[in-house]
């Protein structure tokens, strides 16, 4: 019996061929990214982030003036008890009955002598005071608290000639009914009458004397109704003139400041009702002290009864983008001539025209970080070299690189990298600059910039 033969099968392994996994590999590089982020993170320095917001720098200095007017202190003719035709600061022309005198008090404050003598406005005035609120809460801003004030005055000078007469009209009836012999005396010029004296009315620029700043002996007499007055006492001070001004006392340092700037005009706000106002300054010398003399022609009908005034002189007073002081850095650029920019190409990307070493010129995009208004333009450093020999479009003439010039400027980071911007400055205190808004190629309000500007270098990556 043939035997039969076992038939064998070889078995051999296979290993299953592996396929790249391309979302395990971005994945990964990711996880990499990040990872490197955080140590550089935690592990590097930390830059401070600014962001640039609309402001202001306001340097003034404060001071206590004293005023001075062209006003007279008026003499009595005679003696006796006096009486008021007018009222506090009333405005009266020449001819006008100022005040009486009587040898005995008259009684004007009995109910007799006012009966019937209530003061009656007329409806033109009250026309024109309704108008004068109207305008007052239309324009109205919570800041300017001021305006009450100018809104006060106006209302009181409209209705001081409607008293004034009233006043007079009621002390005629006073005297009609007294039965004494009283004289009455008038005004021989025009002005404003005021019923306090303080003996500075003479006082003028050229006879200030530095003993005249200390109102700590200040005295100053109110006149009244019914005082008993001497022949050659003083019953009323009459001002001639609106113009004004107030003599502030200046350290030596202010003073030179003011010379040599040529300060000629300044602002001032006065502390009593917080009113601002131009003035024009000048500043003198006597006996080795300063004066600064502020001059208005306004308003001086509010301060008729302060002799001595609170002042701040606003040396400064400068709006726009606040910013640190230690963002500022400056940097050296070249400058080019306006004339050999041109746009490459296709690309609306500005550039210069290079010429090569083997006479061809080829087109390199540029960045421009300033143009001054002499025609130069302001470029990195980074971007061409010393030496380069820029050629005018369609014309032959040509510029080497070379010459630089210093720019003011911040690292604005909004596009998450450190850009220059220029900055220019308009006043400072000790932390902060002011610097203009809106600039071309410069910062505008909401802009992110690097706190500290010598913490980072151009185009270095910066995590906000």
């Amino acid at each position: 019996m043939a035997s039969k033969k076992s038939k064998s099968v070889s078995l051999k392994k296979y290993k299953n061929r592996r396929q790249l996994n391309l979302g395990i590999f971005l994945f990964a590089i990711v996880f990499i990214y990040l990872i490197v982020t955080m140590i550089m993170f935690f592990t590097g320095d930390t830059i401070s982030i600014y962001e640039v917001r609309e402001g202001s720098i306001v340097r003034d200095n404060s001071y206590t003036g004293l005023i001075l007017r062209q006003e007279t202190a008026v003499t009595a003719e005679d003696s006796g008890y006096i009486s008021y035709y007018q009222n506090e600061d009333s405005k009266v022309k020449a001819g006008t009955n100022i005040y009486a005198l009587s040898q005995q008090p008259l009684n004007t404050d009995s109910e007799t002598s006012q009966e019937g003598q209530t003061a009656s406005i007329s409806q033109e005035v009250l026309a024109g005071i309704a108008l004068q609120v109207q305008s007052f809460n239309e324009n109205y801003k919570p800041g300017d608290f001021s305006a009450v004030y100018s809104l006060k005055n106006e209302i009181t000078n409209s209705l001081q000639e409607t008293y004034s007469e009233t006043r007079m009209e009621h002390l005629g009836a006073v005297i009609a009914a007294s039965g004494q012999e009283v004289s009455s005396y008038t005004t021989d010029r025009d002005g404003i009458v005021a019923f306090t004296v303080d003996g500075y009315e003479g006082l003028t620029k050229d006879t200030v004397q530095a003993e005249n700043f200390d109102n700590t002996e200040y005295e100053s007499t109110v006149l009244s109704d019914q005082m008993k007055i001497e022949a050659g006492d003083p019953v009323y001070r009459l001002i001639t003139s609106e113009d004004w001004s107030v003599i502030v006392p200046l350290d030596k340092e202010t003073a030179e400041q003011l010379i040599s700037d040529e300060v000629s005009s300044i602002k001032v706000r006065i502390d009593k009702d917080s009113e601002t106002m131009r003035a024009a300054l000048t500043v003198t010398e006597k006996d080795g002290d300063y004066y600064g003399c502020l001059d208005f022609d306004n308003s001086m009908i509010r301060y008729a009864e302060e002799r001595f005034l609170n002042v701040e002189l606003i040396l400064e007073d400068e709006s726009g983008l606040k910013i640190p002081k230690s963002s500022v850095i400056e940097e050296k650029f070249y400058v080019i001539p306006e004339d050999y920019i041109t746009t490459g190409g296709n690309s609306s990307s500005e550039g210069v025209m290079i010429q090569q070493k083997n006479g061809s010129v080829e087109f390199t995009s540029i960045d421009i970080y300033d143009r001054s208004e002499d025609g130069e333009v302001y470029v990195s450093r980074d971007e061409l070299n010393e030496g380069d020999v820029l050629v005018m479009p369609e014309s032959s003439e040509t510029y080497t690189v070379g010459k630089t010039k210093a720019l003011k400027g911040v690292y604005n980071i909004n596009k998450g990298y450190a850009v220059f911007k220029k900055v220019s400055i308009l006043c400072e205190n000790d932390e902060y600059y002011i610097v203009r808004e809106g600039e071309s190629y410069g910062l505008y309000n909401y802009d992110h910039i690097v706190q500290n500007g010598a913490s980072v270098s151009p185009d270095e990556v910066v995590f906000q």
